[in-house]
């Protein structure tokens, strides 16, 4: 990894009104790492507008979040798999005309068809692993950099793996999307090295995800954490205390 490695500040604790007055945009909302970084930001005081592909699914989390106690999110369904350059750009334009800004994004949505061998690699499994991994990162982000930009604090978070693990054999188009990501956030905070806009890479630590049980399927899941832990450094990230961290990747694994 070529990115500067950074550890979540021992003293931190996360507040709730760590994110008091933003607007944080999630995808993938309503996965494992989704669910929980929308909970967390929404404790942390943050209006969040989460996506996904599946309505009824955004619907149910945010039932779940009112039931809970917790502010009310947005709710913008948004299939990062078949969606066109003018979706982000319709979504970015919704975002000014309803919220009036956005101070950040948490890239949670991930594409993974399990272990093989490239010889087995289905093409549209690669094509679509590529495409949720980097390309419609890639676009919502350009979409929303004006907003981001002119907002006086922001983040863009996107989430990587664990490198020792992912260059191994069988990891197909999944470990090839978390490298090419890992460059994307590279070159995104040479353009942006300066100024509101932060850019900065998540590596959490082994979490209880319905990913690493398809990757992991001989692990008994349910011991690992869940991942709320990850969720935090995330809240991290995108707070005005982060600042110090841009261009770098945030690795929650243990030392």
């Amino acid at each position: 990894m070529s990115l500067p490695l950074h550890r979540l500040p021992q003293s931190w604790s996360p507040a709730g009104n760590a994110l008091a007055g933003r607007v944080v945009l999630v995808t993938g909302a309503y996965g494992g790492l989704g669910s929980a970084v929308v909970r967390a930001a929404a404790r942390a005081g943050a209006t969040v507008v989460m996506t996904g592909k599946r309505k009824r699914q955004l619907e149910k989390l945010y039932d779940a979040m009112i039931s809970e106690g917790l502010p009310e999110p947005v709710i913008h369904p948004l299939d990062m798999e078949a969606a066109t350059p003018s979706d982000y750009e319709a979504l970015a334009e919704g975002l000014q005309r309803d919220l009036g800004r956005l101070d950040g994004i948490v890239h949670a949505a991930a594409s993974f068809a399990g272990l093989m061998p490239m010889s087995m690699h289905k093409p549209d499994a690669w094509l679509r692993a590529l495409h949720v991994n980097v390309s419609a990162p890639f676009a919502l982000t350009q979409a929303c950099l004006p907003l981001l930009t002119a907002a006086p604090d922001s983040a863009a978070i996107f989430v990587l793996d664990n490198p020792d693990l992912v260059m191994r054999a069988h990891w197909g188009a999944y470990g090839v999307s978390k490298a090419a990501l890992e460059r994307f956030v590279a070159i995104l905070h040479d353009e942006h090295d300066t100024g509101a806009f932060r850019v900065h890479a998540l590596l959490p630590a082994p979490m209880r995800t319905t990913l690493r049980r398809t990757a992991y399927f001989g692990e008994d899941t349910m011991q690992q954490p869940l991942p709320d832990a990850t969720a935090d450094a995330a809240v991290y990230l995108l707070s005005d205390e982060a600042a110090a961290m841009r261009g770098g990747v945030l690795d929650l694994r243990v030392a």
